[in-house]
């Protein structure tokens, strides 16, 4: 697929997110960000990528060329794996977990990728419970989190 058929996509792709996300909205107000927010970032973030990649189409192809599959391969099961996993284990500790086999797919040691992990997952949690008020599953650690 060429860069600028595949920018072309992720425009439209992210109309269509942005126009779906529109109506989101809760039944009772218990965030003050809201279901909405999240889609409408995400759609702002894949529109402008696409967006990029139809202006300029070969500007970042240098950095992927030579990605081996299997570590793309890894990736996406990491991610999935998450996906199952994220309401047991909660935000934290399934985000740690899943930086660990992506973290290795990228170089990196099993201590740099957990220690990245394990720092992403805290953080990240930290910032939607504290700073957003956005409520996320706490799993095993909500006595160590203070959560749901």
């Amino acid at each position: 697929m060429s860069d600028r058929l595949l920018g072309a996509v992720c425009v439209v792709a992210s109309a269509a997110m942005a126009w779906a996300a529109q109506d989101y909205a809760a039944a009772i107000s218990y965030e003050p960000v809201g279901p909405r927010a999240f889609p409408m970032l995400l759609s702002v973030g894949l529109g402008l990528s696409g967006l990029w990649l139809v202006l300029h189409p070969t500007a970042g192809a240098e950095s992927f060329r030579g990605v081996p599959w299997k570590a793309t391969a890894l990736c996406a099961c990491a991610v999935l794996v998450y996906a199952l996993l994220f309401q047991w284990l909660g935000f934290a500790l399934a985000t740690a977990l899943m930086a660990l086999p992506v973290g290795m797919a990228f170089g990196g040691s099993w201590k740099q990728a957990l220690a990245g992990g394990a720092a992403l997952g805290l953080v990240l949690f930290l910032l939607f419970d504290k700073v957003l008020d956005v409520v996320l599953p706490t799993g095993p650690l909500s006595a160590v989190l203070g959560g749901s």
